[in-house]
């Protein structure tokens, strides 16, 4: 890998670390797209999974407890089921489609952030279900197995229960954690080792993505070590418009494949 490929990479695992520690709330859509950018749309969806298990299992330590885990069995029978259509869709799609559909959910994820404030401004708590939970984890399922980002589904159905930022957080990071543990063997397993339709005809993680995702790790503790510091000095609020931006600008050169060198000749 070239420099700038290894430094798009390298922030992109780092920054598992810091969102999955509660800092920066749209950081972590920025992974995928970034790491897309370094790797191609393959490669970097089977690279990142591990990753993320990864910084789940160190972030969890810092919420242990801090959740409502009762919206685990409204979210996650949908959630199996989007997995399952999203690993058979995957195959259907060439790298420059693919690299299209995560574009898309990025730009999407940002202009939901400028709107959920007035989407869920409604009065009163909403109270979770399965009529709304499960629609919910087939979406998220779906777009977490396209682009490892479920974000602004699962956050469609917690922000308005409109629990408190470290409760938020912690049920997050659950919820996320046993995602990305049911997506582990749909993207580790094809159906030359077991013949069902549940798997995808190609696995998504083989020994030459766990290679690369092992070079990584170390960032990822490293990340969740500067998120928890982060967090406790300094103001997300302008480094969440960066985030924004950055996020924005990424998904549009996934959307549209701009010729970055362009200027330069």
């Amino acid at each position: 890998m070239e420099w700038p490929s290894l430094l798009l990479a390298g922030f992109a695992v780092l920054f598992i670390g810091v969102a999955k520690a509660g800092f920066g709330g749209g950081l972590g859509m920025l992974v995928t797209p970034l790491c897309v950018l370094a790797f191609g749309s393959k490669p970097a969806i089977g690279i990142l999974l591990p990753l993320l298990c990864a910084g789940d299992a160190f972030s969890l330590y810092h919420y242990w407890g801090k959740w409502r885990k009762e919206n685990l069995k409204f979210l996650l029978p949908g959630v199996v089921v989007g997995v399952v259509i999203g690993v058979q869709l995957i195959g259907k799609f060439s790298p420059r489609q693919l690299n299209i559909a995560i574009g898309v959910i990025a730009v999407l994820f940002v202009v939901f952030q400028f709107v959920k404030e007035r989407l869920f401004r409604a009065e009163g708590a909403f109270t979770p279900n399965h009529a709304v939970g499960v629609p919910c984890g087939i979406g998220m399922g779906i777009t977490s197995t396209f682009a490892h980002g479920a974000g602004p589904v699962a956050a469609m159905f917690l922000v308005p229960q409109r629990l408190p930022k470290e409760v938020f957080m912690g049920t997050s990071i659950l919820l996320f954690a046993f995602v990305n543990w049911i997506k582990l063997p749909f993207f580790a397993v094809d159906r030359s080792l077991v013949d069902l339709p549940v798997f995808a005809p190609e696995a998504l993680i083989t020994p030459a993505t766990l290679l690369v995702s092992a070079k990584f790790f170390t960032l990822v503790p490293l990340g969740v070590w500067l998120g928890v510091w982060l967090n406790r000095r300094f103001s997300e609020k302008t480094f969440l418009r960066m985030i924004q931006a950055t996020l924005l600008v990424t998904g549009l050169q996934l959307i549209f494949n701009f010729d970055l060198a362009a200027p330069f000749r």
